[in-house]
């Protein structure tokens, strides 16, 4: 069964409750009745609740009803806001200059507003020692916390520990962009 109303000589009733263009009530008609009076007034006659008793049906002009309803879904896809997940990799060991690299990856992404998923490889014997990832990811929660927070804790996850870092909304460069067209 489509999703779309039924229209005109698709409605399949002896009587329904018409609605005028308006949205004035005109009262229970049989369907030869409302079928003449669209035509009459240049409109189609719309099913707009089938399942009501009798069915609700009213006049418009669905062609101008049908290009409306699909611009406000489209204006509502546009101001949807897209979220995008990047991911970082590191390891418990992580040498001083990589994790500042990382780091900057982090900051980079967090400045675009996108969300940061930050995972800790652990291999062989690291896997004894969570404690080590688990001071990692909160040393970068710290370094990044005036751009970002923590959505999700960090957690272990078999031979991983995950975190999940989201920007701030006033503080990322989008925002900004948008601040700054509107004054």
């Amino acid at each position: 069964m489509s999703a779309e109303p039924r229209i005109n000589d698709r409605i399949r009733v002896p009587e329904v409750r018409l609605v005028g263009p308006n949205g004035e009530q005109v009262g229970i008609v049989p369907i030869a009745k409302a079928l003449e009076i669209a035509r009459e007034s240049d409109l189609d006659l719309v099913e707009v609740a089938p399942t009501a008793r009798p069915p609700v049906a009213r006049l418009m002009d669905y062609g101008k009803f049908k290009y409306e309803s699909a611009m406000k879904a489209r204006e509502a896809r546009k101001n949807q806001a897209h979220t995008v997940i990047k991911e970082i990799k590191l390891r418990p060991k992580i040498d001083p200059h990589d994790y500042e690299t990382k780091k900057g990856h982090v900051v980079r992404f967090l400045k675009a507003g996108d969300k940061v998923k930050v995972t800790i490889m652990f291999r062989g014997r690291e896997q004894s020692r969570p404690e080590l990832g688990y001071r990692l990811l909160q040393r970068l929660a710290d370094d990044v916390e005036d751009l970002g927070f923590v959505e999700s804790r960090p957690k272990q996850d078999g031979r991983n520990m995950i975190m999940v870092i989201g920007p701030h909304k006033k503080k990322t460069a989008r925002g900004q962009e948008t601040e700054a067209g509107t004054a």
